[in-house]
């Protein structure tokens, strides 16, 4: 995780979005144990409270389960559940913000989609 705080945010939001940019990028699977509170805390000189509220926003939204004196663990299907939940959200709230931005430049979608696709920028991570 980036050390990096911004301030745009509140941390424990920022800690949120790390972790799931972690289960996203696969760097964190199903059923893999999150840092300890304690150990992010320390790492990163933050109140525990705050990781804590962090991966709390994690177990409200179905994506960590805790475990009884054992910790925090990745929900089985986290990650595609994630990248539904994302792309949901670039459909609704980036698109329309790309389309706009396409149109107003005077830019051709499908000429953009060639191009990108010639350039091997598509990304598309099918899971």
């Amino acid at each position: 995780m980036d050390p990096n705080w911004s301030e745009d945010l509140p941390i424990y939001r920022q800690l949120r979005d790390r972790v799931v940019a972690m289960i996203l990028e696969g760097v964190l699977g199903d059923g893999d144990a999150l840092p300890s509170v304690r150990n992010v805390a320390a790492e990163y000189r933050l109140n525990p409270l705050t990781v804590l509220k962090g991966y709390q926003e994690l177990v409200d939204e179905g994506l960590v389960e805790k475990k009884r004196g054992r910790g925090m663990f990745v929900t089985d299907g986290a990650r595609r559940q994630l990248f539904k939940d994302e792309r949901q959200r670039f459909i609704d709230k980036e698109w329309p913000k790309v389309l706009q931005t396409i149109e107003r430049l005077g830019l051709d979608a499908v000429e953009l989609l060639e191009n990108a696709k010639q350039s091997g920028n598509t990304g598309g991570d099918d899971d």
